[in-house]
């Protein structure tokens, strides 16, 4: 039992130990023995299979700041698009490449594309390398649903993967 959730427990266990010792039951002295405990976990990462896991818990922030950037910033393309006086879309289907591996991150990252507004992941093609992915505006949409993608990627490899 090496994983993440075994440093966090050792961690959390550190805090409350250090506020029994101080005799102390207030959220400082919590806080204070998580600092503490960080520290000792972080000294003790070399006897753990998976990385530090603060590092993981950074990289799930990250990944939600950049979905809400992208989420904020289709919404505003999404609204810009309906709210002309006569809506000039073409909307169609397109081949997205992929290079994540495994049903979780490939699972992830439909969810993400699907929960950006003005596109919808229709199917995954066998070899779960090729998602088809329906675009309110292609022109427009499929450049930037792949470069956002790209990103989307790369932040979830850093969730997913111990490197």
């Amino acid at each position: 039992m090496n994983g993440l959730p075994f440093q966090l427990l050792i961690n959390l266990f550190i805090a409350f130990l250090w506020m029994f010792l101080q005799d102390e039951w207030r959220i400082l002295a919590f806080f204070s023995g998580y600092i503490v405990g960080i520290i000792i976990v972080f000294s003790l990462r070399r006897f753990f299979n998976h990385r530090f896991y603060l590092w993981t818990i950074l990289a799930v922030f990250r990944l939600l700041l950049v979905f809400t950037h992208e989420l904020i910033t289709s919404s505003i393309l999404v609204i810009k698009q309906v709210t002309r006086p006569k809506i000039n879309v073409t909307p169609g289907i397109f081949k997205l490449e992929t290079e994540l591996e495994g049903d979780i991150e490939i699972t992830l990252l439909s969810l993400l594309i699907t929960l950006t507004p003005g596109s919808v992941v229709m199917e995954l093609a066998p070899n779960n390398k090729i998602l088809y992915v329906h675009a309110m505006d292609i022109p427009e949409s499929s450049d930037a649903v792949k470069k956002s993608v790209k990103i989307f990627e790369k932040a979830i490899k850093d969730v997913t993967r111990y490197v």
